[in-house]
């Protein structure tokens, strides 16, 4: 279920995209080309497919927002996500009470291996998908299931607010536990679903984090003694008997626990998008991280993110990278190809060469 490519039509500041997905997909560029709108596509399909496109679109400005220089410019937006043998294509014109209905929406199997293809557009005006429609005529294996298997699963993970207000700082309910939230909010619960049901896993989690955080003995998971259906994250310190909490961890020490937690989960999605996940890391912290997104790449999973940092960028090969600039408003996505590199790279290190504006996305 992995992505092998991605067209996108008229779609915020990205014209024209046709981008085929490896393993491992690390975009780069200054603030301001795109980066962010391709990540935010992956929330587009997650509301499509959850049937809540209406209410994502007007909460987030309205069809002028979602289109390529408003509708002055672009009466609707497009796109195709390929995986496996399916393909799921769609079109959102944009209305006069500013919203989008669908154009066009349509879902392609194509088997060659056996010469079989077959394709049926689903569109009749409709406002929200007509997948969920579909998967009840066609049932379980059909291909309509496997696209909303697929597009379910893409999440956008984003762990940048550690505030004392966040979430993932608060009790939390411990029955919420099916999978880890796009913003950790339910890290506790998650936490105790794996100590209690995935114990290899969970002990691999703590080992882990013990390597970017020493003072790090233990997770103290268990429901609250005044209501047991409420949990918190509590750990305990190597020199201390006293219970700490979320609130006792630095920003980059609770992020990176949700990163390790998110990477080494049992039931890995197969396509993880990440929004800058070395935000506030220490460098020996990034240096796990980036092993944590190989080893994931290499049990045939697939990362998706975007960096600011130079040292992130040092760990990859220049065929993970993809590099993101602007012209004249519009995004353009540029994969690195190492044959170009090779003379630059035998002085230079990835991250330098941008740094030296050698590779592009620079400001």
């Amino acid at each position: 279920m992995k992505l092998s490519q991605i067209k996108i039509r008229n779609f915020k500041s990205i014209k024209k995209l046709i981008l085929p997905l490896n393993e491992i997909n690390v975009l780069i560029g200054p603030n301001g080309t795109g980066k962010s709108n391709f990540v935010q596509f992956f929330n587009l399909l997650n509301n499509i497919v959850s049937q809540n496109l209406q209410n994502y679109v007007t909460a987030n400005g309205g069809a002028d927002s979602f289109l390529f220089f408003g509708r002055k410019r672009s009466e609707s937006f497009s796109g195709t996500i390929s995986f496996g043998l399916n393909d799921y294509n769609f079109e959102l014109t944009a209305t006069a009470e500013n919203n989008f209905f669908f154009s066009k929406e349509i879902f392609k199997y194509n088997n060659s291996a056996y010469g079989v293809t077959s394709s049926r557009n689903l569109a009749d005006g409709n406002r929200e998908t007509n997948l969920i429609k579909q998967y009840k005529v066609d049932q379980k294996e059909s291909v309509a299931y496997h696209i909303i298997q697929a597009m379910t699963t893409w999440r956008v993970y984003h762990f940048h607010d550690t505030s004392s207000t966040a979430k993932v700082k608060q009790e939390g309910d411990i029955n919420d536990n099916r999978t880890l939230r796009r913003d950790a909010s339910n890290l506790a619960a998650f936490l105790y679903l794996l100590q209690e049901n995935y114990n290899d896993y969970f002990l691999r989690i703590e080992n882990t984090i013990k390597l970017i955080a020493p003072f790090f003995e233990k997770f103290q998971l268990e429901p609250l003694a005044l209501n047991r259906e409420k949990i918190r994250l509590e750990w305990k310190h190597v020199d201390s008997d006293e219970y700490f909490n979320a609130n006792h961890l630095s920003d980059g020490t609770l992020r990176m626990i949700c990163l390790i937690t998110l990477l080494l989960q049992p039931n890995l999605p197969d396509t993880i998008i990440i929004d800058e996940p070395e935000l506030g890391l220490h460098p020996a912290a990034i240096e796990l991280l980036t092993s944590l997104i190989k080893s994931v790449a290499a049990n045939n999973k697939q990362i998706i993110c975007s960096t600011q940092s130079v040292t992130f960028l040092n760990h990859f090969d220049p065929e993970d990278i993809i590099v993101v600039d602007r012209n004249n408003g519009e995004s353009l996505f540029k994969r690195l190809d190492k044959s170009t590199l090779t003379e630059w790279l035998n002085e230079y290190a990835i991250g330098e060469l941008w740094e030296k504006n050698v590779l592009g996305g620079r400001p």
